[in-house]
């Protein structure tokens, strides 16, 4: 059974859970997961741990993320994308006057930490129901903001478009950098807000989480012509992925057996969690530094490698 990270490019229309499903029957194994979940519109990278990869996956949840997009400027739907009902629709008016400056102000108002409401229809829980399963029972949903940050928010091109039922609408190309936690349609969504003249989301493909982007993804059909060849799935070992993932520190054959138990040993120095690696090369554990200053130790909080 391959080990490891496996980095798929979904298909529109799949759910994440529909290509682990795929995945576990490719590799043979029921222990599979994914880091990240993407909507069934959306396209792009979606990392799926396989085997001892699974113990990756909630380090790389967190991690910051790429998307390129298109937000549609004068209509607003009740999921905040393409899927959803019209439930807005801005005058021709309004959308025929915005200007360049007054988008790319709109936009600078959506750059660095900001405050931003979930999408109603995503899935946080609300007194442990979807909020998605709230909203599609005809409730009426509101989430509190949370803190997320967009480190990078770029307009390619603007494109005014008639509709085929005469609807005036502006078309954006563009592509974000975000922390976890960010929802790209309720970027569109306080984008077409702020401008007033609504806005959601049309085209959603995820370019990067982390430091794995589509240089290393495969489809599925190519994954299933892998298989009917003979051979096995490719996977990115937990050794190289940490190594990607993560600063390293190369330990000692002591330290190896220490961390191997669940003991502390000497800080790392590193404000970030820090890959432990054996002097064979393999990964033991994931490490964070812990304790008051001068008394730091570095304290194993994920044993990929026990003793």
């Amino acid at each position: 059974m391959p080990e490891g990270l496996v980095v798929v490019d979904k298909p529109q229309g799949w759910t994440s859970h529909d290509v682990v499903g795929r995945l576990r029957r490719l590799c043979g194994t029921k222990k599979v997961g994914h880091a990240g979940t993407l909507d069934p519109m959306a396209t792009g990278v979606l990392v799926v741990g396989v085997g001892r990869g699974t113990k990756l996956l909630t380090y790389l949840v967190g991690a910051d993320k790429t998307y390129e997009a298109v937000i549609r400027l004068g209509q607003g739907t009740v999921t905040e994308d393409a899927e959803g009902e019209v439930t807005a629709v801005a005058a021709p008016e309004s959308v025929d006057a915005l200007t360049e400056e007054q988008i790319m102000q709109a936009v600078g108002g959506l750059l660095g930490e900001i405050q931003q409401v979930p999408s109603a229809v995503s899935a946080i829980k609300v007194d442990g129901k979807r909020s998605y399963a709230r909203v599609r029972a005809g409730e009426d949903v509101q989430l509190a903001a949370r803190t997320v940050t967009v480190s990078r928010f770029d307009v390619h091109s603007m494109t005014p478009l008639d509709l085929a039922d005469g609807t005036h609408v502006v078309d954006l190309s563009v592509t974000v950098d975000v922390s976890s936690g960010t929802y790209v349609r309720a970027l569109a969504r306080d984008l077409g807000d702020a401008l007033g003249v609504h806005g959601h989301l049309t085209v959603l493909r995820r370019t990067r989480v982390g430091s794995l982007d589509l240089t290393h993804a495969a489809d599925l059909d190519e994954l299933k012509q892998i298989i009917a060849d003979g051979a096995t799935v490719p996977v990115t070992s937990p050794d190289t992925a940490a190594r990607a993932m993560f600063p390293s520190r190369e330990l000692t054959s002591q330290e190896t057996t220490d961390l191997g138990h669940g003991k502390r040993i000497a800080a790392t120095g590193s404000a970030e969690l820090t890959a432990a690696f054996a002097p064979d090369g393999g990964v033991v554990a994931l490490l964070e530094d812990r304790g008051n200053p001068g008394e730091r130790t570095a304290k194993p909080v994920l044993v990929l490698r026990a003793q």
